[in-house]
């Protein structure tokens, strides 16, 4: 899913402060893919001219966050972040 050697995040005019509508900064958006604990999967639905990815982590300051991303070369380009609604809360602690 994620390389292993996938350590930088692309940001640029289409995505940067995105998610501020969703009080989520891009520095804690980032936090989520170093959560031990984090699950990732496939976005068949939305998954068109690139494979798109949806991850459930937690941050540094325990919040639970739902981000969907994807991998250009060995760059994480994160398209979106929010706040896990109740179905992906029970995702990520099913497998915690």
């Amino acid at each position: 899913m994620i390389s292993e050697d996938a350590v930088f995040f692309k940001w640029d005019i289409g995505n940067i402060g995105k998610n501020k509508k969703h009080t989520v900064g891009d520095e804690e958006a980032e936090e989520v893919f170093f959560d031990t604990n984090k699950k990732t999967f496939t976005d068949r639905v939305h998954s068109g001219q690139e494979k798109r990815l949806r991850l459930v982590g937690k941050t540094r300051n325990n919040r639970l966050l739902f981000v969907v991303f994807t991998m250009r070369g060995k760059d994480i380009r994160i398209i979106s972040a929010r706040d896990v609604n109740k179905k992906e809360v029970y995702l990520y602690e099913k497998t915690t």
